[in-house]
């Protein structure tokens, strides 16, 4: 993974060499992305059904979306997940287009979109019966299997770190340890060996929601711990962050210690001030999905997707309806136009998408 990272950004160095060397035939071969292609790669959405629509095969070939995330209604067997994928693959690729993210969340136990596939046990099992040697092992297992059905990102493992009596990943077993040290070497070794496989991973839910008593789907968490105390739930993601784990996915709680106003998922203080430049995250940042939050906070996801973006959060996680979603690219082009959304801001996101899609 890292022998990866280190010739991405090699490239894309060679690329900005190109563009700031002399020579009009460079600097033709080098193309601007439009608003529209910078929004889209952001977009990871919900597909309604089991084969693609033709509203979302133009979306694809327009470049308006940058991936499509799975659940079970989606395919039948793995058959059908492989046909899948491979259709979703050709409309980008015919179309001229970057792959697309193929997302599942495959965590283990209950939380597991191939029933076929590893991990068959869940994270508490995991934590509680198996070493991390162990657990680096079924995380190259559970790669091996998502990258042969054509997924390509796996939206787990989890690093929260409970901490109080219970709690509602607590009590689904979706932890993996109540130490933030043993679930730190866990989600790791489950990351690094998942990556191994050629899938990517995403350790979730930064900074953490082991303190949070009830989903943060459907209610609006907030966490009141001061930033001392929090240092131990930030220690379950730092050796993956270090260790280059591809993706981070923030979560929808509000943490008043870092940000009074804002959930991590859109909040500039947590997503770029905290996780890129006190942690040194420089992979890719992900909302967790914003379309339940929404609804409990009596706001539209697409004007949560806006604040993300603002946040420099790079990719917008979508699960609600399509055409819904695509009301939220609308609203980020409309914006990004009006000047109320930074290209440039835009531009660093799609530029670390792409250096990750590279390695696909």
């Amino acid at each position: 993974m890292r022998a990866r990272a280190r010739l991405v950004a090699v490239g894309l160095s060679l690329v900005l060499l190109a563009v700031l060397a002399p020579g009009p035939e460079v600097v033709h071969a080098v193309s601007t992305p439009t608003i529209e292609e910078m929004v889209g790669q952001k977009l990871i959405v919900r597909m309604d059904g089991r084969t693609p629509t033709a509203a979302l095969t133009g979306r694809i070939q327009r470049g308006e979306i940058g991936g499509v995330i799975l659940f079970g209604w989606n395919f039948h067997g793995v058959q059908g997940l492989t046909q899948l994928t491979r259709d979703l693959q050709a409309i980008a690729s015919n179309a001229g287009r970057p792959p697309l993210f193929i997302a599942v969340d495959q965590e283990g136990g209950g939380i597991r979109r191939l029933p076929w596939a590893e991990p068959v046990n869940s994270a508490a099992v995991m934590g509680a019966r198996l070493s991390v040697a162990a657990v680096r092992r079924v995380g190259h297992a559970t790669g091996t299997a998502l990258a042969a059905a054509g997924v390509n990102l796996n939206l787990a493992p989890v690093a929260d770190t409970p901490s109080a009596p219970s709690g509602f990943m607590y009590d689904a077993g979706r932890t993996f340890s109540r130490t933030s040290a043993r679930t730190a070497q866990l989600a790791t070794a489950f990351a690094l060996g998942q990556e191994s496989a050629g899938v990517s991973a995403t350790i979730k839910h930064f900074p953490g929601i082991g303190r949070v008593a009830e989903n943060t789907d459907w209610v609006p968490g907030t966490v009141t711990a001061s930033r001392a105390a929090l240092a131990s739930d930030l220690a379950a993601f730092t050796p993956a962050i270090d260790a280059g784990v591809d993706l981070v996915m923030l979560s929808n709680v509000t943490y008043t210690a870092y940000d009074e106003n804002n959930a991590a998922g859109w909040s500039y203080a947590i997503a770029t001030t905290l996780l890129r430049g006190t942690l040194g995250f420089t992979g890719v940042t992900i909302t967790d999905s914003l379309d339940g939050t929404a609804h409990s906070r009596g706001v539209t996801a697409r004007s949560l997707a806006l604040r993300a973006a603002q946040a420099g959060v790079d990719l917008i996680l979508l699960t609600s309806p399509e055409f819904r979603s695509e009301k939220a690219f609308t609203l980020l082009c409309a914006e990004a136009r009006a000047g109320h959304l930074s290209t440039l801001r835009l531009r660093a996101s799609y530029d670390r998408i792409l250096a990750l899609k590279s390695g696909y």
